[in-house]
């Protein structure tokens, strides 16, 4: 047993002053530190900085490892340039990425008091750093493939990836689960195998979906800048599916949709009424021209939703105070300390419920993990403690996972 104490902790009622936690790999029990000595005078006691405030670890639901070799080489600005030099430098970014840069990422998220992370793999190339790192890590192996004539193929290479990621230890805090790259890169056919897949074994589902113009043009009209490259690359002029096709295919199982830059009002209401989410990567979609998601949409929708990274062959970091902060300077139409209260559930109990984890928040039975974060000075409103927090903190204090400590 160990006793943590802060001087806020936040919980699901809000904020509170004068409390501890006694926890093992759970969260046993919330109350006063002197409560909690009497009643377990073994447990171990770790007393945190002053102006301290303890958060359950905090999620980053969306991030691709594969390419954190990238500094300079894929180019910012406009979807279809960056996706022309994706194909171009994607070889040598994949082979530059050992697993020491991927590793070197993963305590990157940890010092930003990131103890969960959703890894979209195309490869299986992260699966080894991915069991080893300290962090729980939900392991998204990725379908992709547009062409009925390979399906087979595809969905065969698709399935071994996934049964690797479920035949790992418990020790490794592996949660397998299936991702969709895109609708114009995958067939209907493996889609909805993919699919199936996914509600057979109970695997949490995701999908890039509506990230650009371009990807919108050429659903809808089979027209735009994508024509031209699935001309190039693929020898094709026609679409795979549309979007409300794409969208059919989820109807009956919760997805969470990464990006949705470009989706309309009714493709909003359609995302609530199937109870979908949504991943918002505000960096990335600044840097590759794509435009800003609503989230004062999604706030009356009742949209749940995640702040997450994306990886860095669209960001420059994948510290989610940054991205955090880029949500904050991005939607001026909700109340700054309305938004950071949002934005703190968007990595807390939003993410946690997303994957359908334990996780998340710091309630009885809920697993341990805590980001502990010191601000520069105490609070003089508690009512903005998360604002401060977003404004202040580039690295937590301390990190703990299961109840044992990784930083």
């Amino acid at each position: 047993m160990k006793i943590i104490e802060a001087d806020f902790i936040y919980t699901p009622k809000g904020f509170i002053k004068s409390k501890a936690i006694a926890f093992t790999t759970q969260i046993e029990e919330i109350d006063t530190v002197e409560t909690l000595k009497e009643k377990y005078p073994d447990a171990q006691t770790i007393q945190t900085k002053p102006n301290s405030v303890l958060y359950p670890g905090f999620i980053n639901t969306h991030v691709h490892l594969e390419f954190s070799a990238n500094k300079t080489s894929l180019k910012y600005g406009s979807f279809m340039p960056w996706l022309d030099s994706v194909i171009e430098h994607r070889e040598d970014l994949v082979g530059a990425c050992n697993n020491a840069i991927m590793q070197e990422q993963c305590n990157a998220m940890i010092r930003s008091g990131i103890t969960t992370f959703g890894a979209i793999s195309s490869f299986g190339n992260e699966l080894e750093v991915c069991e080893r790192t300290p962090q729980r890590v939900v392991f998204f192996n990725e379908l992709i493939g547009s062409n009925a004539q390979y399906a087979d193929m595809l969905y065969g290479d698709f399935t071994e990836r996934v049964n690797a990621s479920m035949s790992c230890e418990e020790s490794s805090r592996i949660t397998p689960a299936i991702a969709i790259h895109s609708p114009y890169s995958v067939h209907p056919i493996i889609l909805q195998r993919a699919v199936n897949l996914a509600k057979q074994h109970t695997l949490p589902l995701s999908a890039h979906f509506l990230e650009s113009q371009a990807e919108k043009e050429w659903l809808e009209y089979g027209e735009g800048e994508l024509k031209g490259f699935f001309k190039k690359y693929f020898n094709t002029t026609t679409p795979v599916t549309t979007i409300p096709e794409f969208l059919h295919a989820f109807d009956s199982y919760p997805t969470h949709f990464t990006h949705a830059v470009q989706i309309e009002t009714r493709g909003l209401e359609i995302l609530a009424a199937k109870n979908h989410s949504i991943a918002h990567c505000p960096r990335s979609n600044r840097y590759l021209g794509c435009g800003r998601l609503p989230l004062e949409k999604l706030h009356d929708l009742g949209i749940n939703y995640s702040v997450a990274t994306d990886g860095l062959s669209s960001n420059d970091s994948l510290n989610i105070f940054d991205e955090l902060r880029a949500s904050l300077m991005l939607h001026q139409e909700i109340p700054i300390d309305i938004l950071a209260n949002k934005l703190i559930e968007s990595v807390t109990s939003n993410a946690a419920d997303i994957l359908g984890l334990n996780i998340g928040r710091i309630e009885k039975e809920k697993s341990a993990d805590f980001a502990v974060l010191t601000l520069p000075e105490t609070p003089k409103r508690e009512e903005e403690i998360a604002l401060w927090t977003i404004l202040h903190t580039k690295e937590v204090s301390s990190v703990l996972v299961d109840g044992e400590e990784i930083l």
